[in-house]
């Protein structure tokens, strides 16, 4: 069967590759086949012995025709079947035409945007030969497709970038070539395709022109260096000019305080004044301008740690008290108890942000007051901070200027009130940094207000507590008589406390309803005239249990009716409020903030005054440190640079007395603060002598800079213009305990 099929497809072969002589063959046979039967029919016929039989012969023929006829019409129906699969095959095979003049014409365009598009395309072969190039590819190298393939071409590679391998093999780097038409910067791809199959696959590379991109991205980081390198110099020229500045402040505020300390005539006092007040003001001006460069250099660093919020709260309020009084304006806070007792952030910035505001508001208001309330805000964690005064107010044009650098609302503004404009514009940085924001609502000559919004986490540690106990006033009657800012917040509170509360402003309105009920307690607010108080505090004694009057700093030392069992301080604090009123009544209850025991400080520490080194090469500031230190009772040594205190500070070493602090200036001739405090420490550690306490006198405000002073071993920092209180509550501790603690 094998061997018959294999005869078959031979005869098939030879037929398709020699149709002619297939032909010539078949037509013999079939000419020799029918002259053969034709012939043999007719000789039988004419013989003698043939038997010829008419009958029989019409019955073969009629026969033969009929088997003629069967074959003509089986041979008819095949080339039915055969024409139409002729005309079925036709058609598909002018379907394919079409497809594939289709795919030709796809091919030609594929080809053409291969050729022409704007990267530069290149096939290689395993040995690294160019089979194909673009036209991108070949102007670039200046020289036609038919001189490049079948070369190992390749452009001059000038600088090479940085390459990554994406994770399907694909190559990704950049380099910078020599080119007929000048260095160009490309982007390439490269990877590896199979064009035919059973061929083995070639490197694709395709290139893109970044020249412009690289250059432009090279500029801008260049410019961006640039203004780095310039920040960091005006950074550094700001801490230079302000430790300038700061070196003669120091002496001139210091000087001005030991001045007041004293015997001046009331004309010699207040230009004293002057003089401090002045520095002191451009002090807080050279502050603003470091905060502002700090912001701009990108070097605002915050904190995280745990806090107070009333407590941050309630000391803004009394730093600012006095500069309010002084002007006849009141200034109260509130803290709504639904707020954490403790949360995390950055207690410094945040009191920086609320000082500014709230001293703007005291600055532009003229009378009534300023409040400084702080409630949930509308986010989960967020704080809102309101600062609320009766000033000026501000136009609605003017809003959104006034929190530019160096911009107020309006030139007659600048020129009444002064300042720089920075505040604003700091303290709005600030809040964004924190996560939080800044907005205003003011309308001119109503007043204004500012809510900073900041998100701040309940601390661990204090998380449900509360910074005292709120008393349960229900069905407790109070009277508050007063007006003003702070009343309404001493009523806001007390409500909260659910107390039944009745505020009136008006003396007669008091007195007609002091004998209408059983009071609690009554308030009475010094602020309506010392005679006022002290007859509704007599007309009080018989229809209130607790009586308490209200007064200021300035006024506590100042005669009050006996008929009062206490008073409170404004700005009140809620920790103080609450306790008087829980307190038992007719109780004439000591002083809340009682004045500090009269204890001669400086004679306390002259018993143990203090051997003190102070390396200073300013006369003045040397000067000064020696009137200060003198006067709260210690022995003072100067030394004019770091050479002359290393010398000074060894051999009393050496001697058996060494000294007990010493105050190192950092910017010295010849030997800088740093440098003789690592001497020092080095010669303790081989010496293995006792630890001198080292505090740093700088002027230098930088980040830096304090690192600076910590790694070279010394204690902690001292900043000029020298705060006399700071430098007193440092030397108090180190008398006490021999340990530093700044």
């Amino acid at each position: 069967m094998d061997r018959t099929f294999r005869i078959k497809v031979r005869m098939r072969r030879f037929r398709r590759q020699h149709p002619r002589i297939a032909f010539a063959i078949r037509s013999f046979m079939i000419f020799s086949a029918t002259f053969g039967g034709a012939y043999g029919f007719v000789s039988g016929s004419r013989s003698e012995n043939s038997g010829y039989d008419p009958n029989a012969f019409a019955i073969g023929a009629s026969f033969l025709f009929a088997l003629a006829c069967l074959g003509l019409a089986t041979l008819s129906m095949r080339l039915r079947f055969v024409n139409k699969r002729l005309r079925t095959l036709a058609a598909h095979n002018e379907a394919l035409i079409d497809r594939n003049w289709e795919l030709k014409e796809a091919e030609e365009r594929a080809r053409s945007l291969f050729e022409q598009q704007g990267d530069l395309i290149v096939l290689r072969d395993t040995s690294g030969r160019i089979t194909f190039a673009n036209d991108a590819y070949c102007a670039l190298a200046g020289r036609a497709r038919g001189a490049l393939v079948g070369t190992r071409f390749d452009f001059d590679v000038l600088e090479q970038g940085d390459g990554a391998r994406e994770s399907n093999g694909t190559r990704i780097h950049d380099q910078r070539i020599a080119t007929p038409l000048g260095a160009r910067w490309i982007a390439w791809r490269e990877g590896y395709v199979r064009l035919d199959a059973g061929q083995p696959a070639e490197l694709q590379s395709v290139g893109r022109d970044v020249t412009d991109r690289t250059e432009t991205e090279r500029a801008l980081s260049e410019a961006r260096d640039q203004a780095d390198a310039a920040n960091r110099a005006k950074s550094r020229f700001l801490a230079m000019a302000s430790h300038e500045i700061r070196t003669p402040l120091n002496g001139i505020i210091g000087m001005g305080g030991l001045l007041l300390d004293t015997n001046l005539t009331p004309e010699q006092t207040t230009y004293a004044r002057a003089v401090k007040t002045s520095g002191e003001a451009l002090m807080a001006l050279i502050e603003e301008l470091l905060d502002y460069s700090k912001i701009e250099a990108g070097k605002l660093d915050l904190e995280q740690r745990p806090f107070a919020l009333s407590t941050l709260i309630e000391e803004i309020t009394e730093l600012l008290a006095p500069r309010a009084q002084a002007r006849n304006l009141e200034i109260a806070a509130y803290v709504d108890e639904r707020l954490p007792l403790e949360v995390v952030g950055d207690a410094a910035r945040l009191r920086q942000v609320l000082l500014n505001l709230a001293g703007n508001a005291i600055k532009f208001t003229a009378t009534g007051g300023v409040a400084l309330i702080v409630e949930p805000g509308i986010w989960p964690n967020e704080i809102s901070f309101l600062v609320r005064d009766t000033g000026i107010g501000i136009a609605p044009e003017a809003q959104q200027r006034i929190f530019r650098e160096f911009e107020q609302a309006d030139e007659g503004v600048a020129r009444t009130y002064g300042g720089t404009g920075l505040g604003l514009a700091i303290s709005e940085r600030i809040a964004k940094r924190m996560g939080g924001r800044i907005t205003l609502t003011s309308e001119p000559g109503k007043g204004s207000t500012f809510e900073v919004a900041i998100p701040l986490a309940p601390s661990q540690g204090g998380s449900g507590q509360t910074a005292f106990p709120s008393p349960d006033l229900t069905g407790k009657s109070i009277l508050l008589i007063a007006d003003g800012i702070e009343a309404s917040l001493i009523a806001r509170r007390l409500e909260r406390w659910s107390g039944q509360i009745c505020l009136v402003s008006d003396r007669a309105v008091a007195e007609a309803l002091l004998p209408e009920r059983s009071w609690h307690a009554v308030l009475i607010d010094r602020a309506l005239g010392p005679d006022v108080a002290d007859r509704l505090g007599e007309a009080a004694r018989t229809h209130a249990s607790q009586r308490l009057v209200l007064l200021t700093s300035g006024s506590r030392h100042e005669k009050i009716s006996p008929a009062f069992t206490g008073f409170l301080v404004k700005p009140l604090r809620a920790a103080s409020l609450a306790a008087r009123l829980t307190r038992p009544p007719e109780i004439v209850a000591p002083d809340l903030a009682p004045e500090p025991p009269i204890e001669n400080t400086a004679n306390a520490m002259a018993a143990k005054g203090l051997s003190i080194l102070v390396a200073e090469d300013n006369e003045i500031n040397a000067l000064l440190m020696r009137s200060l230190l003198t006067k709260l009772g210690h022995r003072v040594v100067i030394a004019v640079d770091g050479e002359a205190a290393l010398e000074s500070g060894l051999a009393a070493a050496s001697a058996g007395t060494p000294y007990d602090l010493v105050l190192m200036d950092i910017q010295m001739p010849q030997l800088d603060g740093i440098e003789a405090t690592k001497r020092i420490r080095a010669h303790e550690a081989a010496t293995g002598s006792r630890h001198t306490p080292i505090l740093a006198l700088t002027a230098n405000t930088l980040v830096e800079d304090r690192y600076a002073c910590f790694e070279a071993g010394m204690n902690g920092f001292l900043i000029k213009p020298l705060d006399r209180e700071k430098l007193e509550e440092a030397l108090t501790g180190l008398a006490a305990a021999r340990h530093l603690a700044v």
